[in-house]
């Protein structure tokens, strides 16, 4: 059986890890007390958690749009890599989070096939979820995390 070329003219690997959904979409801001307003006043979300994860040097703000969560991100210190990207970047769009079953399976099917890690293993995240995250330069350009719980 011959496995079908992907939009970029490969052939298709099997897939071993495959999202289940987007988990959270993560946005650094310089202040969450300033931030929260615009999502609460102006798009009508509710600020549901707000919590602060010290190993990542962040405090974080969740709301929730359908089945999708928005996690706002705050650095507790201008060394965290929060405060090192708004210092660069400024605030916007910092991370995409995809749900999957394992993270760790899912960090190693991506190194398999030639991704780059930040993460070799899952680490402890907000709201009791265990992360890894993938280097932008290996996928597009875009802060890539996998959770699961």
């Amino acid at each position: 059986m011959r496995r079908k070329n992907n939009a970029l003219g490969r052939i298709n690997k099997q897939i071993v890890m495959k999202p289940t959904h987007i988990e959270h979409i993560g946005i650094a801001v310089k202040s969450l007390e300033e931030s929260i307003p615009y999502y609460e006043e102006v798009l009508g979300l509710e600020c549901y958690a707000i919590e602060e994860v010290k190993d990542q040097k962040v405090k974080t703000a969740f709301f929730k749009v359908g089945q999708t969560k928005l996690e706002l991100l705050e650095s507790t210190d201008p060394e965290g890599p929060i405060g090192k990207f708004v210092a660069k970047k400024g605030e916007g769009i910092h991370h995409v989070a995809f749900a999957v079953e394992d993270v760790n399976k899912a960090l190693t099917d991506a190194e398999e096939k030639g991704v780059r890690l930040i993460d070799k293993v899952g680490r402890p995240g907000a709201e009791g979820l265990n992360i890894g995250f993938l280097h932008p330069k290996s996928t597009c350009g875009v802060l890539t995390e996998f959770c699961s719980k």
